[in-house]
């Protein structure tokens, strides 16, 4: 994990951090349970710092087995003493589709709930290879469908509903998106994308000569998408739902925000797609961090441009709350 001379300073310190939790990178291709088992633990040493409020209630929520169709369990945290329905903020982890927990999620579903008193969400979708698409995403479907489902059991406002995930979350969020849009048994106020793992052809090096990106190699990148595509993967018959960035017509989503940085393995597939919401009219922020690598906001959460970065995240959210309840 060579740190470039180009990362923001302020996010230096949280690369040593990380490469002291988890070595040179996780090599999910050649030992993905070590991979796991080092994920898991740098996830919990990231959270230890979050304290849950009195204020706030902490629990998880399972949507039943049906059928064929396992149990799905959300983390879910909301304001105690909330009175009126609440927003709904459904989150999806990271993790490259092959590795991540609910609990990853905390910091953006504790923020959610503690300064927009929203019902906020986690959802633990399985994980590939073990469960490939549409797996991974039929529990997201599932879960957000249950709590729409019981909206008044939960005191959930159904009109008022964001979705959002980070990395591969995000791409399962953008695919989340383009299903509840076609499906249309109920629709979305927002979606929150963060540095999405879009495209299944971002696989191959650009060049010889160009290094490989921080945090998440393209190494990795071609294992995640081969996991959670199976036989698919390399084909032509991808579907938009699994690879968002097949997808031609993105009109009628709901207004997205979408950061990325400019050391991220995603940057193009990202720019790709902030540029395809925008011609197909979908009210769109999109924003290039400079010197920041995969995870920044995560990893680093108290440097200045991590920083930033989560209060655009809920500044947009809470614009379209607002809007919402006018």
């Amino acid at each position: 994990m060579a740190v470039s001379k180009y990362v923001d300073p302020d996010l230096i310190p949280g690369l040593e951090r990380l490469k002291a939790l988890v070595g040179d990178g996780l090599d999910v291709a050649n030992d993905l349970e070590t991979s796991r088992v080092n994920s898991n633990a740098r996830d919990e040493t990231l959270i230890e710092a979050l304290q849950i409020p009195d204020t706030i209630s902490q629990e998880t929520l399972v949507c039943p087995a049906q059928e064929d169709q396992p149990s799905v369990d959300m983390r879910v945290m909301y304001p105690r003493e909330a009175t009126a329905p609440m927003p709904l903020f459904y989150w999806m982890h990271g993790g490259g589709y092959v590795l991540g927990t609910a609990k990853q999620g905390d910091l953006f579903t504790l923020t959610a709930a503690q300064q927009l008193g929203c019902f906020a969400a986690s959802v633990d979708y399985r994980l590939a290879p073990e469960a490939a698409y549409p797996e991974p995403l039929d529990d997201c479907y599932r879960g957000l469908k249950y709590l729409l489902d019981h909206a008044d059991d939960f005191n959930i406002d159904p009109t008022r509903v964001i979705i959002g995930g980070v990395s591969a979350g995000g791409g399962l969020a953008a695919g989340l998106g383009l299903l509840v849009r076609d499906r249309a048994e109920f629709s979305l106020l927002g979606q929150v994308l963060l540095y999405p793992m879009l495209d299944d052809r971002n696989v191959e090096p650009a060049s010889e000569t160009l290094s490989d990106t921080l945090v998440w190699s393209r190494k990795a990148n071609r294992f995640g998408w081969q996991s959670y595509l199976g036989e698919a993967f390399g084909s032509q018959d991808v579907p938009i739902y699994a690879a968002p960035a097949r997808a031609e017509d993105l009109s009628g989503l709901p207004p997205t925000y979408m950061p990325v940085g400019d050391l991220d393995l995603f940057l193009q597939e990202d720019i790709a797609y902030a540029q395809k919401l925008t011609q197909a009219g979908v009210p769109s922020h999109f924003h290039i961090y400079p010197g920041a690598f995969h995870g920044f906001n995560g990893f680093v959460a108290g440097a200045p441009v991590s920083q930033h970065c989560n209060q655009e995240i809920f500044t947009f959210v809470g614009k379209l709350l607002a809007e919402a309840a006018r």
